[in-house]
């Protein structure tokens, strides 16, 4: 339509409203058709004019639903993974009890069942409570047992309670001997840059000593602290020499004061042997006619 005097360019305001006001008659005429005929016109408006706009809004319905479709299936795997987390915490610690269950049938009443509790303060990383004290017969320098092995010491006993420090502190300095009795040693807590870098030494190991990777070290039972076989770790390799006398040795801790939360303690009428408490296949096997101080 002339505006003007002459005709507007593609796309100008005023072709813009030619075409809005031709839609809007549009509109408005067909409401006086026969229905008929306004079937007949939406239908050729759906296959025509409107057929990419109806594509485009199947197109959206249908990633709307799938999102949907993808949140409640990411719900259910939330669900199914927390779920099996839990199941799987609960069958660890149920396998746990059962160790401790049958390492205390072993032990018969030498020890107590406790549950061991960190502080979780700054500077308390190497220590640790246990719910269990005097009027349970336990007693400073008592060690603290996991199915595995040495966990930690008592230091301080109180009625119902008592705290200890596992082999991470550089206090935990038990005598310790290899399986077999051929050689004995102190237990040192070396400090890594960090927690994680902790390692296990014995040191005080005569230079010439046969000392083997893989051979277990357990308490020696001197001192009168520790009783003689508890398990401490396994050998992994020098982890110095002083001169041509002496030499100190890296271990594998058997237990993992971290994820030990229920222990045994030995109480005061204990004896000082714990050899036969744990299984032999776990601590090797004491030679006949080894040294049995």
């Amino acid at each position: 339509m002339p505006f003007y005097g002459s005709e507007p360019e593609s796309g100008s305001p005023g072709r813009d409203l030619t075409l809005t006001a031709f839609v809007l008659l549009f509109a408005f005429g067909t409401v006086y058709l026969p229905s008929t005929t306004q079937e007949r016109i939406s239908s050729a408006l759906q296959v025509s004019a409107l057929r990419p706009f109806i594509a485009m809004q199947g197109l959206l319905t249908d990633v709307g639903a799938r999102r949907v479709r993808v949140e409640a299936l990411q719900v259910t795997v939330d669900s199914l993974s927390a779920a099996m987390s839990t199941h799987q915490a609960v069958a660890d610690e149920n396998e746990t009890l059962r160790d401790l269950l049958e390492l205390q049938e072993r032990a018969g009443a030498t020890y107590r069942p406790a549950t061991i509790h960190r502080p979780g303060t700054p500077g308390s990383e190497s220590t640790f409570l246990v719910d269990v004290g005097t009027r349970d017969g336990i007693r400073a320098g008592a060690p603290v047992v996991s199915p595995t092995g040495l966990v930690g010491v008592i230091r301080e006993t109180r009625t119902a309670n008592s705290s200890g420090i596992d082999w991470t502190h550089p206090d935990f300095r038990p005598s310790a001997m290899l399986a077999d009795g051929s050689a004995y040693g102190l237990i040192e807590s070396r400090r890594g840059s960090f927690r994680e870098e902790d390692r296990l030494v014995i040191n005080g190991i005569p230079f010439h000593e046969p000392f083997d990777s893989g051979q277990a070290v357990l308490t020696s039972g001197l001192g009168g602290i520790f009783p003689r076989g508890i398990p401490i770790g396994t050998v992994l390799g020098v982890a110095e020499a002083e001169g041509t006398w002496r030499k100190a040795y890296y271990l594998e801790p058997i237990a993992e004061p971290a994820a030990a939360t229920h222990v045994l303690v030995l109480v005061s009428d204990s004896g000082d042997d714990a050899s036969q408490v744990w299984a032999q296949d776990t601590v090797g096997v004491i030679a006949p006619g080894g040294d049995n101080r």
